[in-house]
């Protein structure tokens, strides 16, 4: 049997690889609106990423500015299956390579007879006229650049939001709550929807908390401002001093979602006398929220693991619009996450049925450690014993080895406190 072909690699462009460069425009014909010499040039001067398969070059995104627009001068994505997904990373890294020049749009000109553009409009550019003229607004002005960078802030990859597997009830529910009417202003305002400001995310550990966080940043295309306590209290004035710091720089950007991960460490019940060292944070990050959701344009998301620890009063109706329950994935969810970590080549000899069967009470994180540790084993073995011209494969047995060995992440009796908490907390 053949070994299995390598999803291919972005990089960045070196110099020897203006051979494939030439040759992918050599193929593309017509489709490439730019002369190769420019092609060349940008390669050299400008920005260029490429995608590679072993040695070869598949695919390439090139790219240069002028004045406060990028262009791409030549773009190429690999044919066939996946060719569409492989094209949008190298879309997407090099717009991070861009990114530092403070651009308003990257643009993008193809022949007006030519192939589908749905790979394009699907990585966010937009047709314009009816010259197939395309363009998509970077997420960070040029004035905003240095501000992020500041408040530890980044533009995620545009791709998350798809990338995480199974989960429909929460996505759907998330599209609903969140995402429409942030991004679709004007179908919100029609039906009388206000935009959410902040929501809360509770659930045990594990369940993906932090990952929706990034996906709904990445599905608006807003820049994503993860918030430390941790680091924040180091600062000369204090973890409540930081906060407000931290908050005013935040409130600079156009747009943004905040994230501030087991919030209930800055704002847990507030009792005792004397007032606990955190008492005086707590009392500040409830002043914050208001003033947050003063602005359009932001998004705050704390999440939990302990709901039940939180004070009271950070809970209530006008400061989180909702408070949403991620628990641990359904059969559906379990049967997409093995989908995502099982080798493509391989998928047709293990029984995920059987996989998704002995995976309940499991995490998105648990599942994750098990497959990657079933992989990691058959390598090992790979390695450790000479095979001839085919290469050892992975079985099911490999994985239900691995799930023995893998130590749930919720115990029974904080899944039974999470159904209870959804009765006492959600708001949906």
């Amino acid at each position: 049997m053949s070994a299995p072909t390598a999803r291919p690699h972005i990089r960045e462009f070196h110099d020897d690889d203006l051979d494939g460069i030439v040759h992918l425009w050599g193929e593309a014909g017509e489709a490439s609106v730019y002369a190769l010499s420019e092609v060349i040039a940008s390669c050299q001067k400008d920005y260029a990423v490429v995608a590679t398969a072993g040695e070869r070059i598949v695919g390439a995104a090139v790219g240069r500015a002028a004045h406060a627009q990028g262009w791409v001068v030549f773009f190429a994505a690999p044919p066939g299956p996946g060719g569409a997904a492989v094209g949008a990373e190298l879309l997407g890294a090099l717009e991070r390579r861009m990114a530092p020049l403070g651009l308003g749009k990257l643009s993008m000109l193809v022949p007006d007879e030519g192939d589908s553009l749905d790979g394009l409009t699907a990585s966010g550019f937009e047709v314009r006229h009816h010259l197939r003229y395309l363009e998509r607004r970077m997420p960070v002005q040029r004035r905003e650049v240095d501000l992020l960078k500041d408040v530890g802030g980044r533009v995620l990859p545009r791709n998350l939001w798809d990338a995480v597997s199974g989960m429909r009830r929460e996505k759907t529910l998330l599209e609903d709550r969140l995402v429409t009417p942030l991004s679709r202003t004007d179908m919100a305002e029609h039906f009388g929807v206000v935009p959410p400001r902040a929501v809360m995310l509770f659930g045990p550990p594990g369940t993906g908390k932090t990952t929706f966080a990034k996906a709904i940043a990445s599905r608006l295309d807003w820049p994503f401002v993860e918030v430390f306590p941790s680091r924040l209290a180091a600062q000369p004035g204090g973890l409540a001093g930081a906060l407000r710091t931290t908050f005013g720089a935040i409130g600079e950007l156009e747009h943004a979602v905040v994230f501030i991960d087991e919030v209930e460490e800055i704002a847990a019940h507030r009792q005792g006398d004397p007032p606990s060292p955190t008492q005086s944070v707590t009392n500040e990050l409830l002043k914050l929220i208001p003033e947050f959701r003063e602005r359009p344009g932001r998004l705050l998301i704390c999440a939990t693991n302990f709901i039940r620890a939180l004070d009271a009063a950070f809970l209530r109706h006008g400061r989180f619009d909702y408070v949403i329950p991620i628990g641990l994935p359904d059969g559906d969810a379990r049967h997409a996450i093995w989908g995502r970590y099982i080798p493509s080549s391989m998928r047709h000899r293990i029984d995920v049925v059987e996989l998704v069967a002995q995976s309940e009470g499991l995490t998105p994180a648990d599942i994750e450690y098990a497959a990657r540790r079933a992989s990691q084993d058959a390598l090992v073995r790979a390695l450790d014993h000479s095979w001839g011209g085919s290469m050892p494969e992975l079985a099911t047995d490999d994985y239900l080895t691995a799930l023995r060995a893998t130590r749930a992440t919720v115990s029974e009796r904080v899944a039974r406190e999470f159904l209870e908490d959804i009765q006492s907390f959600a708001r949906l």
